[in-house]
């Protein structure tokens, strides 16, 4: 039997909402999620990580500040989700730090992306080495730099007896394509916006931080001239691969379409629109890299939104839509998992291969790693 090996996974995504933290032993191939906890990212913090996300004026001193704090942040992650386990952080082989992206610019001469949260900082922190900078080598290599989730994906939910698709409701829709085949090709892509123009909305108009169960997309009426111009964006007829984040999707791209409508919409209104928005870039890109039936696995925070699970059943009737948790990695914690079995590779120099998945050039060593004073060598 082999050995055990445990790992944390860490990750704040693009709603800027709190890091989620996974403790993950791994036996063989298989994850067994140990422990979860997710760290609240505080406002002030938050805020200052939106700016540098919105703002190009800022300061480098705002930037390299914001990123020791949010890497505070991160190690404070890390160590409760240690204490909910009663394990030792001597246990733990490495960290995997995906760390805050505030900037993702993969389509120019000089492609590259950023995230935050200093690895030798949480490192430091938690007494355990970290591997973090994830996205870096694949970019280096003429890559995206994302999507990294979808070989997770493989290694954990695919099926010898039928296709299944793994949908990312985060921030931005992303979404992996799993044939039946084990030594088929691995697709994934980012499709759009999922909750960040939606959560972007309410927060403007009402002050809340998400729309819960879609209650309130539900009490209004999608319109179809601010849909037809939304789904006008160009990223959406782009091949893949292809990759996109806030700095496309945000609330100026929004009020651009809102600019000039033949009629005034009411607040719910447009909330409708947005998730209709989410559910249609979904369901085309489902549609276009399906196999006729299969299985729509989804997880992230919009699994939990009831009105856009719903919309998504309605416009996919031969595909089986259904929350990851019902095969083994609840839905909100599997980008944590894939983190930490991203740092699981790593420490065992196994190279990745994206190419199919970000255009990279040939398959990468994905982080780099920061080693801590307090434990044992890393790979000893």
């Amino acid at each position: 039997m082999a050995e055990s090996c445990y790992f944390i996974g860490l990750i704040s995504g693009t709603s800027v909402d709190g890091v989620d933290a996974a403790l993950v032993e791994f036996q063989g191939s298989s994850p067994r999620l140990l422990a979860t906890h997710c760290e609240p990212m505080p406002e002030s913090l938050r805020n200052s990580i939106l700016a540098l996300c919105t703002d190009q004026s800022v300061s480098l001193r705002q930037l390299g500040e914001t990123g020791i704090e949010t890497a505070r942040c991160f190690a404070d992650a890390a160590t409760r989700v240690l204490e909910k386990a009663g394990k030792p952080a001597s246990l733990v082989r490495a960290i995997g730090s995906h760390g805050q992206t505030v900037y993702h610019h993969p389509d120019s001469a000089a492609a590259f992306t950023l995230q935050i949260g200093d690895g030798a900082t949480i490192a430091e922190h938690t007494g355990i080495p970290v591997v973090s900078d994830f996205r870096s080598a694949d970019m280096a290599a003429g890559g995206q730099g994302a999507p990294l989730a979808p070989l997770f994906h493989q290694a954990c939910f695919h099926s010898k007896e039928k296709q299944r698709l793994v949908l990312n409701l985060g921030g931005i829709s992303n979404l992996s394509v799993l044939h039946s085949d084990p030594d088929g090709p691995v697709t994934g892509f980012d499709c759009g916006p999922a909750n960040v123009l939606m959560d972007g909305w309410i927060q403007q108009k009402r002050g809340l931080p998400y729309d819960r169960d879609g209650l309130w997309a539900a009490s209004g009426q999608a319109n179809a001239e601010l849909l037809e111009r939304c789904l006008r964006e160009p990223y959406f007829a782009r091949p893949i691969p292809k990759s996109t984040g806030r700095e496309r999707f945000n609330m100026e791209w929004l009020e651009r379409r809102l600019t000039n409508l033949k009629q005034s919409l009411a607040d719910q209104d447009v909330q409708a629109t947005l998730l209709e928005l989410t559910a249609r870039t979904v369901a085309d890109a489902v549609e276009q890299h399906s196999s006729g039936e299969a299985q729509l696995l989804v997880c992230g925070g919009g699994a939990h939104n009831r009105q856009l699970m719903q919309r998504l059943a309605e416009l996919l009737p031969d595909h089986d839509v259904i929350e990851s948790g019902q095969l083994g990695v609840s839905a909100d914690w599997v980008e944590a998992v894939t983190f930490a079995w991203l740092a699981r590779a790593f420490m065992e120099r196994r190279s990745v291969d994206c190419r199919r998945l970000t255009g990279a050039r040939h398959p990468c060593v994905l982080g780099a790693l920061h080693h801590a004073a307090s434990v044992r060598e890393a790979g000893s």
